[in-house]
């Protein structure tokens, strides 16, 4: 499904179902370097169960016109813009790692658009190793494999993948290898410099889920929990044997964590 949002096609995809604008919406949004092919097992659950659905790609992510925006903040407005877009008066927001960043700002500074919120491998705050911003600057290989090595739980590392086929690896190094030079470091810098969050979480309304990996190391579940602190009547689950990409590492945990709050 295309959208337009500042002129430029954004792609999303559905769940497997028709989009309809009157059913209540979750919006899922990706994290750094990823695209929405990260929530293809819950989304279709949701789809199929009384919500529209709208996976999104972020400008100059997977199938959306780029250029890519350069600030968590930017990603709020440009979310807030693409609920209108899509014909939605409000919606529920899903998002990890940075994607949840985003989520958490524009439910903060447009909440007359946002009803619920599922933050997924989130933490206070996402400061990013020197060593990862450079390698995303110069657009080498490093920075794919750190992203990969550092975002698996350990359980991963051994095997026992709970979903048939998919190598979850691979299939990391293989997203992260179709962006555009400068897509990668354009996101981990946003994350980096993004300081707002207690203040943001402060300002949320709406009722909240924070899920969190036991394993992540990445954005560790207790800086998950200072976060989940300052939102007013938030619910934290914590996943064991999970790290950091819980909705592939654990998709039917992490769907029962957000059925009831999305």
């Amino acid at each position: 499904m295309n959208l337009t949002v500042d002129g430029r096609t954004v792609f999303a995809t559905t769940g497997g179902t028709e989009f309809d604008a009157a059913k209540p919406a979750i919006v899922f949004l990706h994290g750094a370097g990823f695209d929405r092919t990260a929530w293809r097992l819950q989304t279709r659950w949701f789809a199929h169960h009384g919500r529209g659905v709208l996976a999104v790609d972020f400008p100059a992510h997977g199938r959306s016109e780029g250029p890519a925006l350069d600030s968590i903040t930017a990603m709020a407005d440009w979310t807030a813009k693409l609920i209108e877009a899509a014909g939605l008066k409000q919606a529920a927001l899903v998002g990890h790692s940075m994607g949840a960043l985003v989520a958490l700002d524009c439910a903060a500074r447009h909440p007359e658009k946002v009803r619920a919120l599922g933050l997924c491998g989130v933490a206070v705050d996402m400061p990013v190793h020197p060593e990862m911003l450079e390698s995303a600057k110069a657009n080498t290989l490093k920075v794919q494999e750190l992203m990969t090595f550092w975002g698996m739980g350990n359980a991963l590392h051994k095997g026992g993948m709970v979903s048939p086929g998919l190598w979850l690896r691979r299939e990391s190094l293989a997203v992260l290898a179709g962006n555009e030079p400068g897509v990668i470091h354009t996101d981990l810098a946003a994350c980096n410099a993004y300081k707002d969050a207690p203040q943001r979480a402060a300002a949320v309304k709406a009722p909240t889920v924070l899920v969190l990996g036991d394993g992540d190391l990445m954005t560790p579940a207790a800086k998950g929990k200072a976060l989940a602190a300052a939102i007013a009547g938030s619910k934290t689950v914590v996943i064991p044997n999970c790290g950091h990409f819980m909705m592939v590492e654990r998709p039917d945990e992490t769907l029962e964590a957000l059925k009831a709050h999305v």
